[in-house]
């Protein structure tokens, strides 16, 4: 695991990362990575992949609209569908057509649905900066979002903590 940890850490330096950026991105696969023991059924390939290139990016943006930017350059690069995804769905608990319309951005469905998004997305919810938080400061965090937004975020975090190990 540690060479394609590396693998991806030259894609996200080659994409113009920050260091900042991409120990974020390590610090979430680590996270990540506790949801996906034997008894999950989880891709723990697509896992690692999808966490550690869930900010890719913000090589582009650091707004709202870094999710869709990602999974524009996870498909220019000819990464799977199933991680330019999980890049897509990861901020928060997901952005529905409609949320993400009134964001000016594509009116596309965001919200995790497989697993492996489910798992990048919460783990993600659960990592401040390089290092881990707890549920409740994520969402004091997100105090300013609708109460929906923070349900759904609280929703999926009960769901994934079945799976931790």
């Amino acid at each position: 695991m540690p060479d394609t940890i590396g693998k991806y850490r030259d894609l996200l330096l080659s994409e113009g990362c920050s260091r900042r950026v991409i120990a974020h991105c390590e610090a979430v696969s680590a996270v990540a990575m506790q949801y996906t023991g034997p008894g999950t059924g989880a891709d723990r390939d697509l896992v690692l992949a999808g966490a550690m290139l869930h900010d890719i990016g913000r090589s582009e943006t650091h707004g709202i609209g870094h999710a869709q930017a990602g999974a524009g350059i996870c498909r220019r690069l000819g990464l799977p569908e199933e991680v330019a995804r999980i890049v897509e769905c990861h901020t928060g608990a997901g952005l529905t057509a409609d949320e993400c319309s009134l964001l000016g951005l594509m009116p596309i469905d965001c919200v995790p649905k497989t697993l492996e998004e489910k798992i990048v997305a919460n783990a993600d919810n659960l990592v401040g900066g390089g290092h881990e938080i707890s549920i409740g400061h994520d969402l004091m965090d997100s105090f300013a979002l609708k109460r929906t937004a923070r349900s759904r975020i609280y929703r999926l975090w009960l769901e994934m903590e079945m799976y931790r190990e």
